[in-house]
């Protein structure tokens, strides 16, 4: 598995985990509704848009595996396809964006997360710092320091 920066030819299929990630995993924790919403915001033309914004990166094997961004120090739109969760891809795009970011002089990260994204990035050693409301519901900021 290799992680690179996002190419514009890969916006369906970082769409596509996105929206599996979406209906199979934070389906849990969110009402069909929500879900639906949050989809539609992540469609092919999202992610493009998103792309030009943020520094995005893929997860890649022979297939996108999953995604992340970040603006500095900030992380945005972690997703790894449903079948790859606990398998370490997401561990180690985190770790990828948290080196860019203490490369450039950053002393930590932070991050908005979801019911279901929560405990994950507690597990990577973030700690929460406030709640907010969100169009998709209840949102979690958390900060990791870097070294």
């Amino acid at each position: 598995m290799q992680i690179r920066l996002f190419r514009p030819e890969d916006a369906p299929a970082v769409s596509a985990v996105i929206r599996a990630c979406l209906r199979d995993v934070n389906s849990r924790d969110y009402p069909p509704d929500v879900i639906d919403t949050m989809s539609a915001h992540f469609d092919p033309a999202r992610v493009q848009e998103l792309a030009a914004r943020r520094e995005m990166f893929v997860a890649e094997s022979d297939q996108i595996l999953g995604t992340v961004s970040r603006d500095g120090n900030k992380v945005y739109t972690m997703f790894v396809r449903p079948d790859q969760i606990g398998s370490g891809i997401g561990r180690r795009l985190m770790t990828h964006i948290e080196s860019l970011a203490a490369a450039e002089g950053f002393d930590h990260m932070e991050t908005g997360a979801s019911i279901t994204g929560h405990g994950f990035y507690q597990r990577l050693g973030y700690t929460d710092i406030r709640t907010s409301e969100t169009t998709f519901g209840l949102n979690y900021i958390l900060r990791k320091p870097l070294p």
